[in-house]
């Protein structure tokens, strides 16, 4: 490249995939995909693929002897672990520690060769050939090199910390997991202050049993006494427990600004709310927009929005219906995510009507809407009415379209670009929360005018008159609504 050429490189992918017992041609292809996509939003070029039916991806490296020196033509590695070397230690049980380390490795290797001779006479030939992009088709020379090499490998599984290590060395290239991929998006993607410390305690979390010995003194002298652990404690050690206490430290910062969350959820509890839901990239921040006529974030990547945005109803309403949009669900989405994400998810907890968002154009719509239905549970997010919105309809065939209706006959098919369509479910959204609300007559003494005020603010007039008495407002609001207004005047005025 020319000292000219500003141009920053964009770094390049190979994706990994193992077809495990039980999953099908159809269902690995689909997760690759959307890995695909989760990379390139992480700024990389994919330029190749793998994949491999094994037993598990338990084993040492993942994949088989010869899967693994293929992959490596993909990257210029050797293809192979080689023995194991650790860094020299000064106690003798470290010495039998890498001992250990060198049978437990040696074993592995032996079992996945073992499983690569079966899975050669078990497995058709077309089974394992490789699968390259449909909009990138492999480019490989004569002899079967890549014309182009690859900086990463991504697999789409979680990987432990020795097949990290066991990888990136026989592949001379740095090692991602789906995991590590989803947690990267994430912790460019958040914006607010409690979603970048909800982001980084699970990066934190993710990254403490992935730490590597470095270079250097084996060992701290520590001076013992109190609080000390004595002499011989690593540097790997003590960087565990300075990440554990930077983790307490951020749970902590972030108790301070939840329970600040909490109490707004709380007063948002007595007013009409509808919460946005559903899988990444569905279109929540665009039907949220149009909603609500807000500036809220939207591009055509995963995880664009991280952060749970609450606004009224536009034009606005009598009683007010606010809607929330929340962060996205994704398959495989990490458990230390969903976990620390808890607290923002509980606004579709704590919403009065649940708006799952689905991409009807999207050919795996209905496997994400399970995913995200079963994320909500695990949340114990349950009991909540909803209505299923099949999104993005203007990209879907008529005939196709005739389809999903009868196949979801309580669905919503709209396009959130379409101003029409919009308002259909503005209207029909009033209109459920009308539903439930009460009509009654109520008599305000002229004394009370603050009450008159939080009746207009909280319910619907529809008309009013006026007498020596007071005046007599009827209005449309729900039934605790009405209730408590009433025992307010009686207490206060009558």
């Amino acid at each position: 490249m020319s000292i000219y050429d500003q141009t920053p490189k964009i770094p390049t992918a190979v994706l990994v995939a193992v077809k495990t017992p039980g999953l099908t041609d159809h269902e690995l292809q689909s997760s690759l995909d959307e890995l695909e996509r989760l990379v390139t939003t992480l700024g990389y070029r994919v330029i190749g693929r793998l994949w491999q039916k094994r037993k598990s991806t338990n084993s040492a490296v993942v994949l088989g002897e010869g899967k693994l020196r293929e992959l490596a033509k993909w990257t210029g590695g050797p293809g192979e672990v080689g023995p194991y070397v650790a860094k020299k230690k000064h106690k003798a049980a470290l010495r039998k520690e890498k001992e250990v380390e060198e049978k437990r490795l040696e074993d592995e290797l032996a079992a996945d060769l073992d499983e690569e001779l079966a899975d050669l006479h078990a497995i058709e030939d077309d089974e394992i050939e490789e699968l390259g992009p449909s909009h990138a088709p492999q480019m490989e020379l004569a002899d079967g090199v890549p014309m182009e090499l690859a900086e990463h490998v991504v697999f789409d599984c979680e990987l432990s910390p020795s097949q990290l290590r066991n990888i990136e060395k026989a592949t001379s290239a740095k090692a991602l997991d789906r995991t590590g991929v989803i947690i990267e998006i994430f912790s460019r993607h958040a914006k607010t202050r409690a979603a970048k410390l909800q982001v980084e305690i699970a990066r934190l979390t993710y990254v403490a049993p992935r730490l590597r010995e470095t270079s250097g003194d084996d060992d701290r002298g520590s001076a013992g006494g109190m609080g000390g652990k004595g002499a011989g404690e690593s540097t790997l050690e003590l960087d565990r427990r300075a990440i554990r206490d930077r983790i307490k430290a951020l749970k902590d910062e972030f108790s301070a600004i939840d329970q600040e969350q909490d109490t707004r959820r709380s007063r948002r509890s007595q007013e009409n709310t509808v919460a946005l839901v559903g899988y990444t990239n569905a279109g929540k921040s665009s039907l949220m927009r149009a909603l609500t006529g807000s500036d809220v974030y939207i591009a055509d990547k995963l995880f664009a929005t991280l952060d749970t945005t609450v606004r009224m109803l536009y034009p606005e309403t009598t009683p007010r219906i606010l809607v929330s949009d929340t962060v996205g669900f994704i398959k495989k989405l990490p458990h230390n995510l969903v976990a620390s994400f808890r607290s923002t998810l509980d606004e579709a907890g704590n919403a009065s009507l649940l708006l799952f968002i689905v991409d009807a154009a999207d050919p795996e719509f209905r496997s994400q809407l399970t995913v995200t239905q079963k994320v909500l549970e695990e949340l114990g997010v349950k009991d909540v009415e909803s209505f299923l919105i099949l999104n993005k309809i203007d990209r879907v065939p008529p005939e196709e379209a005739v389809f999903l209706k009868r196949e979801f006959p309580k669905a919503i098919l709209l396009s959130a670009l379409n101003p029409d369509h919009v308002a259909e479910l503005r209207g029909t959204l009033i209109r459920h929360f009308e539903a439930k609300m009460r009509d009654e007559a109520v008599l305000v003494p002229y004394e009370s005018q603050g009450i008159i005020g939080e009746i207009r603010d909280k319910a619907k007039v529809l008309n009013e008159s006026y007498d020596e008495n007071g005046v007599t407002l009827r209005i449309l609001a729900p039934a605790e609504f009405v209730d408590r207004i009433k025992a307010k005047i009686k207490r206060d005025y009558l």
